[in-house]
């Protein structure tokens, strides 16, 4: 699908991640309906982008009911970009119910209401394009984010299941997985070194690799160096081996010291 002349709603706008991602879809020629809670940064960010049309909509998807108000005000996309995220990192035990609630709503159930509400309308012209905003942590498991794996789990069965429904249909579906991202994103947030052998990726990699995943109606996309995707697939197949991998202390205290830096940001 060509981006070009086509509109498109992101998520997360304001973002490390959405800001890349709002550039390199601008550029690429499409209209954005920029999502975020932050009026003012939505403004500015929406005045510096390339071409014209760019609008903005205030939501915060942790609260409830906001998901499907987005979906009405924007509705009659081509593209959505699911991209907002909250961190869920710490033990299950630290979080209060209701920050439970708040990242499994933003994470996971508003990407669904949102293609629910939108991928109609898809249907009806037989074009359109979801792509959902994921994460390597969606395939291998690893200490202190049972909650953050969750909804990254969650996700990409949600999208890969949604694809075989919608594809056939001529409304792709897409995942872009990233590992960890500097100076962005859920491990950025946290003011942490990566752990040891793991690599990095840019947030402007994310973005060439949304406009890839639409473009080419790419099924799913890592963004990370070989290693790091290597590593994640091999969590996929053999889980056990993931969970005895990262039960030592070198993975241990770098999951702890990404969780202390993530305890404020999930509220």
């Amino acid at each position: 699908m060509q981006i070009a002349g086509r509109t498109a709603l992101l998520t997360g706008a304001t973002g490390g991640l959405g800001r890349a991602i709002a550039r390199g879809l601008a550029g690429a020629g499409a209209s954005l309906v920029l999502s975020g809670r932050r009026e003012e940064d939505l403004l500015a960010l929406a005045e510096g982008l390339p071409g014209d049309g760019h609008r903005v909509l205030v939501a915060d998807l942790a609260e409830d009911g906001e998901a499907e108000r987005l979906a009405a005000a924007a509705a009659g996309v081509d593209i959505l970009v699911a991209n907002a995220g909250l961190p869920g990192a710490g033990w299950l035990a630290e979080f209060s119910a209701e920050e439970v609630k708040r990242v499994l709503r933003v994470n996971l159930e508003a990407p669904m209401l949102l293609a629910r509400a939108l991928f109609p309308e898809m249907l009806e012209r037989g074009s359109g394009h979801l792509v959902f905003v994921s994460s390597l942590s969606g395939k291998s498991a690893s200490p202190r984010t049972s909650v953050y794996n969750a909804t990254k789990f969650g996700l990409r069965g949600f999208a890969l299941g949604l694809r075989t429904d919608l594809a056939p249909r001529g409304v792709g579906v897409s995942l872009v997985s990233p590992g960890f991202v500097r100076e962005a994103g859920m491990f950025a947030s946290a003011g942490e070194r990566k752990p040891p052998l793991m690599g990095t990726t840019t947030p402007e990699a994310v973005a060439d690799a949304v406009r890839t995943a639409i473009v080419n109606d790419r099924v799913e996309v890592a963004v990370a160096p070989l290693f790091d995707r290597v590593a994640a697939h091999a969590g996929l197949v053999s889980p056990r081996a993931a969970v005895l991998a990262q039960s030592g202390s070198v993975g241990q205290r770098a999951a702890a010291a990404i969780a202390t830096g993530h305890a404020e940001a999930k509220r």
